[in-house]
């Protein structure tokens, strides 16, 4: 990837919503000469329908080796899961993704890595934003706003290649309530963040995915050696609740939301005594357990 800063006629149009440094972005977390961390390039483009496509894409052309990170200041054409459209303000959130290659990981344990990241993201903002955050599973951020459990981020992880997998990162940060998409969402902002600073809280979610990233492959992949499993639990905000799970097919099961299994996948417990493992599928909080 050819590094290259995002830049236009509107780039101080917005002076509460500055541009990201990509070079200092580089600077800060690019491996020095190839040894070292994860990352080996970071690209920040003004606008773009979708990193997640773009690097998938890249990726395929073996444009783009393991590491590499692409932002958007703007995403015209976002996607979470099920081909959801995730669009916000120019500079009022993160929007990025990121190529892994996991190739000493057997297959099957690949997906432990939106789970992964979204511990990352998780525990990086807490850190980095200063603002309580939680995952619903299994590729949601929340926040509190107002005493309400609001999304503020998704993840959405796609197969790159026969080798890789890009891990796509939609976070709020700055969005007002008369920008919110939907009223359900927000944004680190309005759930009182100590800090909207976008460059050192996108260098602290990408340093907190180095790190849990380089756990899980000296783990061999196991969330629970790794430590992944058990704090993905630790910060899941499903876990606990009586929830809907509505699954391909037109099946929903409702019951306690009571573990994730080594799969990475949501144990509920129904009224007919069954613990049901879900892998795939919406899922709707309906109350405290």
């Amino acid at each position: 990837m050819t590094p290259r800063d995002a830049s236009d006629d509107s780039r101080w149009s917005n002076l509460d919503r500055p541009p990201l440094n990509a070079a200092a972005l580089r600077r800060g977390l690019v491996r020095d000469g190839g040894h070292g961390g994860l990352y080996c390039d970071i690209e920040v483009v003004q606008r773009t329908g979708s990193t997640n496509s773009d690097l998938v894409a890249l990726a395929a052309k073996g444009g783009a080796e393991e590491g590499a990170v692409l932002v958007a200041e703007e995403q015209t054409a976002g996607k979470g899961r099920l081909d959801r459209q995730w669009t916000a303000p120019a500079r009022s959130g993160l929007f990025f993704s990121v190529l892994l290659k996991p190739t000493e990981i057997p297959v099957a344990r690949w997906g432990w890595l939106p789970l992964l990241t979204g511990v990352a993201v998780a525990t990086g903002l807490s850190r980095a934003a200063g603002v309580d955050t939680a995952l619903k599973w299994p590729n949601d951020l929340l926040v509190t706003v107002g005493g309400e459990e609001r999304k503020a981020g998704g993840i959405l992880a796609e197969r790159a290649g026969d080798d890789g997998v890009v891990v796509g990162v939609g976070v709020n940060v700055t969005l007002r309530a008369e920008e919110l998409p939907v009223p359900q969402a927000g944004s680190l902002a309005l759930a009182g963040a100590a800090n909207t600073d976008r460059d050192p809280l996108l260098r602290g979610v990408l340093r907190s995915l180095e790190d849990w990233y380089a756990r899980w492959r000296a783990a061999g992949g196991d969330p629970a050696a790794s430590g992944l499993q058990e704090t993905y639990a630790a910060g899941c905000a499903t876990l606990g609740r009586v929830v809907r799970a509505e699954l391909p097919g037109d099946r929903s099961v409702v019951g306690e939301a009571v573990a994730i299994d080594g799969d990475g996948r949501l144990v509920i417990a129904t009224e007919e005594g069954v613990q049901e493992p879900v892998g795939a599928g919406d899922i709707v909080h309906l109350r405290a357990g």
